[in-house]
């Protein structure tokens, strides 16, 4: 039975309108989410491996996250309970900052909500792809990612003030934002039910209870679904697989200068906590959000591999203008600004670029893989940039790190020249 006209533009408004308002009111939330490193090394007094250790959970939990995302492959019916739920307890442990001194607690609270937040976005990207039509996905990706960076870019200024001028008022910074952050919860709830065609779902049929041998097998597959779904689908489409290569490879490059980040901002730049929010978010917020609608754009003129390839090239710049801020933090400011640019590029297509790839079939698969492929890239790099940092210190990192996001650069752009080779090809035969 097909939907009426009149029901899919409103599940198209409602869809825009919960996806819109949860980048917004999360938006105080993540500005202050990301200061949490540097946070822990200034007040708390974090030590080298436990600085390296939220570093590498950021990327890494991914790999966690697979598990909470595992549930929703073909199954549009657990969509909106996956990003509902996700929300509701990863706020949680922040409500608890103002009462607890151990550090351990804190990387902890990140991870999880690092977990969660990343275990939703093929929930999410699935509900863009099945409510909203292919030509605008971009666009309400594109506005919404803007609004919140507008946001976080405006936020800085009381925040970056508060912090350094009233001691551990980030204690109570942190539940408040988490509180605002919920409230997207009541945009979530107005989406309009999606469901499954009845032969994706399980029967309802009454069957005997498993014994424990079936329990530990079970168990056993549902633990290697993820990655035998992942496997299969890079087997398959080796389209994707290169688009995986070159994606893996800029951000190795982005992320291997991790560790020497807030290292090199406190004890080479010595930011106070103003002139970082002003860096890490207003300048970042104000280049994302400026060229947002740029991205959304060009994505649709040209293919993801060429998109990709200009993404990269300016990741390779970012690097450079944080070395020459110790001679002026004008080029701190400005490369905050270039990686706003980057940034916007980079979540466009790693977020879209499994409905872009899938195309009519389930689009979870696909952004599964990118989630994946952030979790393995964060087990190891970040670990790979601290022994790195030993010998050749923060700034020899840094140009480790821009070589390899041009090397990401210059595979992106081969990429998309074999690609339009092959269809040309295609299209004579």
């Amino acid at each position: 039975m097909s939907q009426s006209p009149t029901y899919v533009d409103a599940a198209w408004q409602k869809t825009r309108a919960a996806f819109v308002w949860t980048s917004i009111l999360n938006a105080p939330f993540w500005a202050v989410f990301n200061m949490l490193p540097f946070i822990l090394y200034k007040d708390l007094h974090a030590t080298a491996l436990q600085i390296t250790i939220i570093i590498i959970l950021k990327p890494a939990v991914s790999l966690i996250a697979l598990y909470w995302s595992s549930f929703i492959e073909r199954r549009a019916d657990r969509l909106l309970a996956n990003i509902i739920w996700a929300r509701a307890i990863g706020h949680l442990p922040f409500l608890f900052f103002p009462f607890i001194d151990n550090p351990w607690y804190f990387i902890a609270a990140f991870g999880f909500y690092m977990a969660l937040s990343r275990g939703t976005v093929p929930a999410w990207m699935e509900i863009l792809k099945i409510n909203i039509p292919n030509n605008f996905r971009g666009r309400v990706f594109a506005y919404s990612n803007a609004i919140s960076h507008v946001g976080a870019a405006i936020i800085p200024f009381a925040l970056g003030g508060l912090m350094d001028g009233y001691a551990q008022s980030w204690r109570w910074i942190f539940p408040v934002a988490a509180l605002i952050s919920l409230g997207a919860i009541l945009f979530k709830l107005r989406i309009p039910a999606l469901m499954q065609k009845s032969d994706d779902i399980e029967q309802n049929s009454v069957i005997p209870s498993p014994s424990l041998n079936q329990q530990l097998v079970n168990f056993r597959q549902q633990m290697l679904k993820p990655w035998k779904s992942a496997w299969k689908l890079i087997c398959r489409r080796p389209d994707y697989t290169h688009f995986q290569l070159g994606f893996m490879l800029g951000g190795s490059g982005l992320i291997i200068m991790q560790p020497s980040l807030p290292v090199f901002f406190m004890d080479k730049l010595d930011l106070s906590y103003t002139e970082l929010a002003v860096a890490l978010t207003l300048c970042k917020g104000l280049g994302f959000a400026i060229s947002s609608s740029s991205w959304s754009r060009l994505l649709n003129k040209i293919d993801i591999y060429r998109f990709n390839s200009w993404v990269t090239l300016l990741a390779f710049m970012f690097p450079l203008c944080l070395l020459a801020a110790q001679g002026s933090l004008i080029w701190l400011y400005g490369g905050y600004i270039l990686y706003g640019v980057m940034q916007a590029g980079s979540e466009m297509s790693w977020n879209l670029s499994g409905p872009l790839f899938a195309k009519d079939e389930d689009s979870s698969v696909y952004t599964n893989i990118n989630v994946m492929s952030v979790g393995l890239r964060g087990c190891f790099v970040p670990i790979i940039g601290s022994i790195l940092a030993y010998f050749f210190h923060a700034s020899g990192v840094m140009l480790i790190g821009s070589a390899l996001c041009f090397v990401a650069a210059l595979c992106m752009a081969y990429y998309s020249r074999q690609e339009r080779r092959l269809n040309f090809e295609s299209v004579k035969e």
